[in-house]
């Protein structure tokens, strides 16, 4: 019986081969050595760019040209009163009134009036080859024009009068008034050409443009720019 069992015993099976398998992909999940290193590659390159866009926005102040600066300012500007002169003339005159070719009447009146004049520099006129800069010692030098006088401001309602006569019409009176005003207003012109009053003025006005100048090239990026001024006739 045991060698019945043994005739009807299960067919061996046969001996399994290891299946191997084909190498995996690249694209399905791990990178090849190229691959990293190409990553990393972008990343260094994003993480810069990052750096260099943060440093731009925040710490970065670009430099502007300081002659077109200075241009931008005397263009707002356009007029600049550099100077205020108040002081005060003397005015005399004399009316002579008579009758038949005989003069009767003479009345005499002085005026002692108080006038303000302006000196203001004209920045319309002004262009960038009248300025120079210079890079090595950050200098911007400035020729200016000559400065303009604005017609005298006579305040004849604060004036002292001294009349002198017999007998002043009130004609005669209206004609003095009126030529002493014509007569100090000449005077007043004369006195702001005064060289005293004139270099005054000048150095105010080369005082007023570096002043005017400071915050632009400030902005500029310039803050420690000098700036020299001087007139066309120096």
């Amino acid at each position: 019986m045991a060698d019945d069992l043994e005739a009807v015993s299960a067919p061996k099976s046969p001996p399994v081969e290891a299946e191997v398998l084909p190498p995996e992909r690249s694209d399905g999940g791990s990178l090849s050595g190229h691959q990293e290193r190409y990553l990393w590659l972008a990343l260094a390159l994003l993480f810069a760019a990052s750096l260099w866009l943060g440093w731009r926005a925040y710490f970065y102040q670009e430099e502007g040209d300081p002659v077109a600066s200075a241009m931008l300012a005397f263009e707002k500007q356009n007029s600049l009163t550099v100077f205020s002169s108040r002081f005060e003339v003397v005015a005399e005159s004399i009316d002579t009134r008579g009758v038949l070719n005989f003069d009767l009447l003479e009345a005499r009146q002085a005026a002692i009036i108080p006038a303000t004049i302006e000196y203001r520099l004209d920045l319309s006129a002004m262009s960038a080859e009248q300025m120079r800069w210079d890079e090595a010692s950050q200098t911007l030098a400035i020729t200016i024009p000559q400065l303009q006088t604005s017609k005298p401001n006579l305040d004849e309602a604060q004036a002292r009068i001294f009349t002198e006569g017999v007998w002043v019409t009130r004609d005669a009176a209206r004609d003095l008034a009126r030529n002493n005003s014509v007569l100090a207003e000449r005077k007043a012109q004369s006195f702001a050409k005064n060289p005293e009053i004139l270099g005054l003025a000048r150095a105010a006005a080369k005082e007023a443009v570096r002043q005017n100048l400071a915050v632009p090239l400030q902005v500029a990026g310039y803050a420690d720019a000098r700036v020299t001024v001087k007139f066309a006739d120096e």
